[in-house]
């Protein structure tokens, strides 16, 4: 299935299918879910990053567990909003879950939402650095999904 915009990516999704957001990391992959009305954005875990194929299958079961119609990968722009190689490498790797899991699959700008995540974090002295780096990869892929949540909640209903 090709990568869609977030029109398109709305127009497939049933009435309750959630949508899963993924924050694409080195060596995590930070997840969040959104509710059935797709007004919350939620962190729901991190994954080790493996294979595609592992990765793939791993989502595709948490798609299936949770209702999940419809997938948002974080694009790491750079701050002037061009495409550098993080960028392409995750439109690659966001066109190829999309191809393994059969499910629609748009990109979102994710600027600094690690950078703001783990801002909002320092202040937790009661989580070990390890387990702070899960957290803010759940809690980026959350923030990454609110925005796209909240674009979505202003495209205008589409026409019939």
């Amino acid at each position: 299935m090709p990568l869609s915009d977030l029109r398109a990516l709305a127009a497939v999704l049933g009435p309750s299918a959630r949508l899963l957001g993924i924050d694409l990391g080195a060596k995590t992959i930070g997840l969040a879910l959104s509710d059935v009305g797709r007004s919350i954005a939620s962190p729901f875990g991190a994954i080790p990053r493996r294979k595609l194929a592992a990765n793939a299958a791993e989502i595709a079961a948490i798609a299936r567990q949770h209702g999940v119609g419809g997938i948002v990968v974080g694009l790491p722009l750079s701050l002037d909003g061009s495409v550098g190689p993080a960028a392409q490498a995750a439109r690659d790797w966001a066109a190829a879950l999309a191809e393994a899991t059969g499910l629609p699959t748009a990109l979102w700008d994710e600027r600094l939402s690690t950078a703001a995540v783990s801002r909002m974090l320092v202040g937790e002295a009661d989580l070990s650095r390890r387990r702070r780096a899960q957290v803010v990869d759940a809690a980026a892929a959350a923030w990454m999904l609110q925005g796209a949540l909240d674009a979505l909640r202003r495209l205008p209903p589409p026409s019939s």
